[in-house]
Formats: C-alpha cells, structure tokens, sequence
C-alpha cells in the first residue's frame, strides 16, 4: 500500500502545507502501554475526517497526541509550519463547568493565542459578539456558564473555536448529549470550516453521522483498520473487524516496535489496512516479540 501519497500529492509537500498532519510510525498510550499503535499516513489539508472505532479503540488518545497533550511512545506526529495553529475540544465530561465564567469569558479564551492572556477585550467585543452570534447565543454574554444546558454549552465551546480562527480543529465526541437541533447547527459550522480549507478531525461514535457528513474516515481499534472515503472503509466487515481487535486488546501489553506500517488510503483502491492476525493484541506478526495480548473472541454487538 501506498501510505505516503494523498491526492496526488508528495508525502513531503503535503506535510510541509499548513494543515496537514503526518503520522510517522505514531505510537501513543499510558504508562508505557500502547492506546494507538503502529500508525502511518497523512491527513491532507482542508480534510474533512471523522475517526471512529469501538470504545477504547484510541479515538480521544489519537487526537491528544495530535494536539501534543501525550507525547509519542515511539515514533512522531507532524502538523505542518508550526503558523498554522491546532484548536482542540475535548470531551465534555473533561471540562469543569463550575468555574465561575460567563459566556462572554469562555469565548474570549479563544483570543488568548494572538493577544495574551491580560491583554483587554474591549476593542474585541464585537468580535466575540459575532462569534456568539454564530453559534445562536447573541443575549448570552453574561449568562454563567454553569446555567447553561448541554448544548448552549457546547455552543460556547464552538464560539471559542471560530475565535481560535486555526487551520487544524480537533473535535472529540462533539455532540454527545446535545439535542438535535443543535447537533444540526453545529455540523453547519463544521461543513463550513471544510469549504474554508480548514482541516477538522472529528472523534465520533454514532455512524449515520459520519456517512452523511463526513467524506473520509479512520477506523481505529488501538491501531488503524482502514483509512479513506467513508463510503469505502465504513463498511460491516471493517466495523466487525474492528470490535474483535479492540476486544481482543490486552491492557498491559508493552511498546511493540516494528517498520512502516502504512494505513493511509492506497492508491489501488483497496481502503483496508493490510496485516496479518493472530492471537497478539498487536494485530501482525512479531516473531522476536513474545507478548500476551490475549486471544480473539469472537464480535458482538455494534460499533460504537
């Protein structure tokens, strides 16, 4: 397979673009155990992706490292000229929303790269204004943000996100618990960011979603599955696929070093990651390694 070769473009000129992000032989995890292993390939500019796998695959871990919150194990991620700046929304059972902030306030965090974190916001409110605009939360600037329900909180996060005003925006699990009509809004601002050549990672679970809006997917089970058009990779075999690898995944299993391992979409047409299965949890042979990962069971229920 061709890992190095994305739209026509070289590996090296594609990387170098702002909004590109590479994966040389990435490996991330916790304690030195691996939560994604073994990943390689490009996420060409102005990408629109969504990442999905069963639980614990290493979808938020994937973006973490992306973002440098976990440094690598064992190989690199790059994300272009260091201009052009990465915009990150965790999970929102990671933020604290007792913090006493306004709307106003949690927007504004989204100014703090280009102007500081004392520099004053007076001569910015009409941006922050427009931001909250965007998102459907004009009259909100001085509401706590904890009286806010699920999805005007998510809103405020999205207005932070358009202030960032960066190249790269990274969304983990971004309508969890939000109601459809936010969800709908939410994904408009999205689409939006696409037509801009903006390159967005999204982290989700619910795959009707990802088919209707999102034109590439990454299917992840502690390491890449298969990579390209959603309509090509998001297919039962893969998602089955997916769920016996993630089950079959030892939690201690160590740092398993080996060559290139390609997931970038191949040029063949064939949008599967080629390896080869065996009772590791490290999904390819390793003859010099000896590793007790576990044995496969056979998949159940559904992707999430």
């Amino acid at each position: 397979m061709n890992g190095g070769v994305k739209g026509g473009v070289s590996a090296e000129g594609e990387a170098a673009r702002p909004g590109a992000i590479r994966f040389r032989g990435l490996t991330l995890g916790y304690d030195r155990h691996p939560a994604v292993h073994h990943l390689d390939g490009i996420i060409a500019p102005g990408d629109l992706l969504a990442v999905v796998g069963p639980n614990g695959a290493g979808k938020s871990t994937l973006l973490k490292g992306i973002v440098g919150e976990i440094a690598p194990l064992d190989g690199m991620v790059e994300s272009g000229p260091r201009s052009g700046a990465i915009a990150y929304l965790p999970q929102a059972a990671e933020i604290d929303r007792s913090f006493p902030l306004s709307v106003l306030d949690l927007a504004a965090m989204g100014l703090w790269r280009p102007l500081g974190a004392w520099r004053s916001l007076t001569r910015q409110r009409a941006r922050l204004i427009e931001a909250l605009t965007a998102v459907g939360l004009n009259g909100f600037e001085d509401r706590p943000i904890g009286t806010l329900s699920g999805g005007q909180f998510q809103r405020a996060l999205f207005a932070r996100l358009i202030l960032q005003d960066a190249r790269i925006i990274l969304l983990d699990e971004p309508f969890t618990g939000i109601d459809e009509r936010t969800t709908g809004d939410l994904l408009a601002l999205i689409r939006g960011w696409h037509g801009e050549g903006r390159t967005v990672v999204a982290a989700l679970h619910d795959l009707s979603q990802v088919r209707a809006h999102f034109p590439s997917t990454l299917v992840l089970a502690r390491r890449p599955i298969a990579w390209g058009p959603t309509r090509e990779v998001l297919t039962p075999p893969v998602l089955a696929r997916a769920l016996r690898l993630s089950e079959a995944w030892d939690e201690a299993a160590a740092i398993c070093r080996h060559e290139t391992h390609h997931a970038a979409p191949p040029a063949d047409g064939d949008r599967s990651v080629e390896t080869h299965d065996h009772e590791h949890g490290h999904d390819h042979a390793h003859p010099d390694h000896h590793h007790a990962h576990g044995h496969a069971r056979a998949p159940h229920g559904a992707v999430s």
